[in-house]
């Protein structure tokens, strides 16, 4: 955009031309000066509209909770033979498509940056719907944040260049709502935050008993995150780490006391390898009771018997559980590209939960994807997932071939 220049030009009267000369040059070197100190200005604020439209299409040749069709997760696959009809379906849809706002303005503080993003893809009284879904809703200023957004503990640059929309099971993924301090930023950097708390529970096989039904959870504190980040030429490594309390209370004045607590806790190691056109992502998360920041993952507290204690004959315990990402993605030139990576999510169940509860999932894709011009995106993509039961022996698979197409676009406002 063009500048706008106020400076009011001196008429040429003759009986005033060697003043007006005598005084342009006068201010001839304080305009200049003025002019050197505007260009050191920062530059104004800035408004980027950005999204894109996508349509996924294809095939799926087993079953899965028909409210999850178009997305590949080894929890919503069958816990018994045919529990979702019969196999073989078709399936496509518009649910990635997303729309995003974000704003930068520099100030006396520092650069103020926000961010609004929604995408159409429905979850949970929404699970299955096309319909509006808030994403980010995130403002920071300097080294403090405040919103919705990508939670510390997770490390969104693992997520591999695939067309599934779930993506890998095993990797941490959570946006949630929190109070962030960023002491370091960068490439290297250090993020605290305290967020949102939440969690549920397996009540496995005691699940229909009336004394279950009214005990409640509470959390009192907030869940307590951190991330540290270390950059190099080759990549990067990060380790993360939450901690969190997880209390549920029994308001039945009968025989039973069914109140407790229990801490949960997470360690999360990861890393973006380069290898030349190649990017090796990895990364291994272990804890207990932090299920709701999988990204694929059963309930956070299960079930142990306790029969020996007539007031308390069961106990909620926080579930351990571990998770594995390794993809590579690989660059084949600026018009095509491929992915190709594992995933797993394993839990340490409790025996009060029932024999089909899920114990373990595998998640695997490869793609082959074209850019013929710049923001247009097609190609095809191989799922693979696969769900085992606690003890009953059942397991089940779900095979998948997909094909999308993505239209980017974004427009840049103001910052001349």
């Amino acid at each position: 955009m063009k500048s706008l220049d106020f400076t009011r030009r001196p008429r040429r009267c003759k009986a005033h031309v060697t003043i007006g000369a005598a005084v342009l040059a006068m201010l001839a070197m304080p305009l200049a000066g003025s002019q050197e100190k505007k260009e050191e200005k920062p530059p104004g604020s800035t408004l980027d509209l950005y999204g894109f439209a996508m349509l996924d299409m294809g095939y799926q040749v087993r079953q899965n909770d028909p409210d999850w069709f178009d997305v590949v997760r080894p929890t919503k696959l069958p816990s018994f033979e045919d529990e979702f009809g019969t196999n073989g379906h078709f399936f496509s849809g518009v649910r990635q498509s997303r729309l995003g706002v974000k704003t930068s303005t520099p100030t006396s503080l520092g650069e103020l940056k926000t961010i609004f993003e929604f995408e159409l893809f429905g979850v949970g009284v929404d699970a299955g719907q096309t319909t509006l879904r808030l994403r980010h809703a995130y403002g920071e200023l300097g080294h403090w944040g405040a919103g919705q957004t990508w939670s510390p503990f997770m490390d969104i640059d693992v997520f591999p260049n695939s067309i599934e929309y779930w993506g890998p099971n095993g990797m941490a993924f959570f946006r949630n709502v929190q109070l962030r301090w960023m002491p370091i930023q960068g490439d290297t950097r250090l993020t605290i935050a305290l967020e949102r708390p939440g969690a549920t529970a397996d009540q496995g096989r005691f699940e229909d008993r009336t004394e279950l039904q009214n005990v409640r959870g509470r959390f009192p504190y907030p869940d307590l995150s951190a991330e540290y980040r270390l950059g190099t030429e080759w990549g990067y490594v990060e380790i993360a780490g939450i901690v969190r309390y997880m209390k549920w209370e029994d308001t039945l004045p009968d025989q039973f006391d069914l109140s407790g607590d229990d801490v949960g806790w997470g360690v999360n190691l990861s890393s973006n390898i380069k290898l030349g056109k190649t990017v090796l992502k990895l990364q291994a998360l272990y804890g207990e009771g932090i299920q709701n920041y999988m990204n694929d993952a059963p309930e956070d507290v299960g079930i142990r018997t306790n029969f020996g204690n007539p007031v308390r004959p069961i106990e909620g315990e926080a579930l351990p559980i571990f998770g594995g990402v390794a993809f590579l993605d690989i660059n084949w030139s600026e018009k095509m590209t491929s992915t190709i990576g594992y995933s797993i999510v394993d839990i340490d169940n409790t025996d009060g939960q029932a024999p089909s509860a899920f114990k373990r999932g595998d998640y695997a894709l490869a793609n082959v994807l074209f850019y013929p011009v710049k923001d247009v995106m097609f190609g095809p993509e191989v799922q693979w997932a696969r769900r085992e039961n606690f003890r009953d022996g059942f397991t089940s698979d779900d095979w998948r071939l997909q094909f999308s197409v993505k239209y980017n676009f974004g427009r840049t406002f103001g910052g001349g």
